[in-house]
């Protein structure tokens, strides 16, 4: 694999570090501004819905400039967004913050996606994606427990200081590893457009939705209900989300293997398991042991369908991929900010902490049915494309008879 795509995983650690560490330090956030943790939650939202907003946004600026530009752009707004957190003395401030730097995560990893996928060979394309994606995943597993950490026990204005630190690095990253490609020639937003007229494409990002919405169910509250409800200590919640990132790297590594190998059969399978794993959460989340376990697995197969769901939005987008690759991006956090919500709005109706695993079950069992009805179109589409070619050698026969 290029060199390249270390730079891009360097990026995506810090940009996954800053979107998942929120979720560790709901308490301390909420105690420090005077607000519930539902409303705390409320940065989770904002941060996902900036990103659905910013993903096509940014990435229509972004066609007129050098693809490593617009990555390097992109990351000072992510810089920016995160000292502007760490500084907020007021609530809205902080969300404003969280908003700024969602801006960028969109388009980053829309961007980075067609970078990382151009860089190897087409049979390979899945593999480089994951790799770009394995920054996230291992954001959860070393930037999210050691920010969780320092945000309890220093204060977690001094961990969004640090995470724009990271978004420093990142650039300079960036700015040392990846090529110089020239901007996209004849890229029109019309043509881009139109991407989105092909049902499959639309039904991919909806499965991005539904699907990983099932994981930010559970795990957007993952800290109230663990101390709440297993009766772990706050302190716990680090190793607890050190897990969560270790179910991430290996579920990305998993799906970025077999993607290419067979797509469809991977996200039947992740997205069943995941829809079952999550209505189970609401029982083994009073079981310290059985919790962690099933936080791992949530972790796992969540992230088992990001490389896969990539993909076929890449796949199916053929030809203009840049922004329904950043769209989908967005998708991912569209599905964050409606679980969120709901999950806080589950909590606030008095149905308690556990609640939220029964929406994510049903979120995910709602992506399976749609990986079926997408499998179903591409068998019709198969089917009318052979009677087609069929029908071509029998014309032509008939007009040599006439």
């Amino acid at each position: 694999m290029p060199l390249a795509l270390l730079a891009l995983a360097i990026g995506a650690f810090g940009i996954g570090t800053t979107e998942f560490v929120i979720m560790g330090l709901l308490p301390e956030v909420a105690g420090d501004f005077g607000v519930s943790v539902p409303t705390a939650g409320h940065l989770v939202t904002g941060y996902a819905l900036g990103v659905m907003l910013g993903a096509p946004l940014m990435t229509v600026l972004g066609t007129k400039i050098s693809r490593k530009r617009m990555l390097m752009l992109l990351m000072g707004l992510f810089i920016a967004g995160n000292l502007l957190s760490a500084l907020a003395p007021v609530f809205g401030l902080m969300l404003l913050g969280r908003v700024i730097a969602s801006l960028a995560h969109g388009a980053f990893f829309g961007i980075g996606s067609v970078v990382a996928a151009g860089l190897v060979a087409p049979h390979k394309k899945a593999g480089a994606i994951a790799l770009m994606f394995t920054g996230l995943t291992v954001a959860n597993v070393v930037g999210v427990p050691l920010g969780t950490l320092v945000g309890q026990s220093a204060g977690w204005r001094i961990t969004f200081g640090l995470v724009a630190v990271l978004g420093v690095i990142g650039l300079a990253g960036i700015a040392g590893l990846v090529p110089d490609l020239p901007a996209p020639e004849g890229v029109r937003l019309r043509h881009e457009l139109a991407a989105f007229k092909n049902v499959q494409v639309l039904l991919a990002m909806a499965m991005t939705v539904l699907g990983f919405g099932g994981v930010f169910a559970a795990i957007t509250y993952i800290a109230p209900m663990m101390t709440q409800v297993a009766g772990f200590a706050d302190g716990s919640v680090t190793w607890l989300l050190v897990l969560f990132g270790l179910g991430m790297v290996g579920g990305n590594l998993v799906g970025g293997r077999y993607a290419d190998r067979a797509l469809m059969p991977l996200l039947y399978v992740s997205l069943s398991a995941l829809a079952v794993v999550l209505a189970l959460f609401t029982l083994t989340a009073h079981h310290k042991v059985l919790a962690a376990v099933t936080i791992i697995l949530i972790g796992g197969l969540g992230f088992a369908t990001v490389p896969p769901l990539q993909k076929r939005v890449l796949d199916q987008a053929h030809g203009a991929p840049t922004l329904a690759s950043a769209v989908n991006i967005g998708a991912f956090n569209l599905g964050n900010a409606l679980s969120a919500w709901l999950g806080g709005l589950v909590i606030a109706s008095g149905l308690g902490y556990t609640a939220p695993n029964w929406v994510g079950a049903v979120l995910a069992a709602s992506a399976l049915v749609l990986a079926f009805v997408s499998a179903a179109l591409d068998r019709r589409e198969k089917a009318l494309s052979a009677v087609g070619a069929d029908q071509v050698p029998a014309e032509r026969g008939a007009a040599v008879l006439h």
